[in-house]
């Protein structure tokens, strides 16, 4: 099976650090937080994956044809100029990186890997942003079971502020950081049938407008409840807590070994 992950987005809320790199390569204890999801997808068997690329591609690009030499020794002879990998390390990924322009919106980055997915029975397709603990298998398996073309996983917004519950200027109740208001939001992991990219028109399509009301309104899409971790990569704020979580060896999304 393949996964499909958009890298493409400007990723302007967090210009702190993408004003040098594409928001996916932004560092969670020292890798790409496309990486982890990269190793979110590998742990459940899913290790072929189409990167749909845009605002500097090219790094992420020459990352992954230089991933050895990011993870191993090396012996340079500078005279003859010849390098030797030492001790070579690797993922047993099959990696297709796109340029699928600098604009495009998201959907149109989907519409643009068609050619790699029309012989696909279904693939799996997120965001290069965000981070979960869900259990890919589990989302797979609730897919196939419901014979729908769309299965997106839904769930709770993390909270962001403490809140407060008053009576007269009396403060009655304080709730550290509550979960939003209890409605549930787009998670960002997908499970598709190739039978819905059609419904993108083209390049300035985002997938979150008609596409997925389209779905949803001909009852071909279906949610995916996920209550444990989620977190997106959006602000300087959100980066620095999934960094403290990993230094802190505390990252639910960790589910490989």
């Amino acid at each position: 099976m393949k996964a499909v992950i958009l890298a493409g987005g400007l990723g302007t809320r967090l210009s702190e650090e993408t004003h040098l790199r594409p928001k996916p390569m932004v560092e969670i204890g020292s890798k790409p937080i496309l990486w982890h999801i990269m190793k979110i997808f590998s742990s459940y068997g899913i290790k072929d994956f189409i990167i749909c690329c845009g605002y500097k591609g090219y790094i992420i690009k020459e990352y992954f044809f230089n991933y050895s030499l990011h993870l191993s020794d090396l012996e340079i002879d500078l005279d003859s100029n010849k390098i030797n990998i030492l001790n070579k390390k690797g993922e047993d990924w099959k990696v297709t990186v796109l340029d699928t322009g600098e604009t495009t919106q998201t959907g149109g980055r989907l519409k643009r890997a068609y050619e790699f997915l029309k012989n696909e029975e279904s693939f799996c397709f997120t965001y290069g942003d965000g981070l979960a603990d869900i259990n890919i298998a589990d989302l797979i398996s609730y897919h196939n079971s419901h014979k729908k073309l769309a299965t997106i996983t839904a769930v709770l917004p993390p909270g962001r502020y403490g809140a407060l519950n008053c009576e007269n200027n009396l403060v009655k109740s304080f709730q550290e950081k509550p979960r939003g208001d209890g409605g549930r939001i787009n998670g960002g992991f997908f499970v598709l049938s190739p039978k819905c990219i059609p419904l993108i028109k083209d390049d300035n399509t985002a997938w979150e407008e008609y596409p997925l009301k389209k779905l949803a309104e001909s009852r071909e899409l279906m949610a995916y409840t996920h209550d444990k971790f989620w977190q997106p990569m959006d602000t300087l704020r959100e980066k620095n807590l999934l960094e403290k979580l990993w230094q802190e060896n505390k990252a639910p999304w960790k589910t490989w070994s």
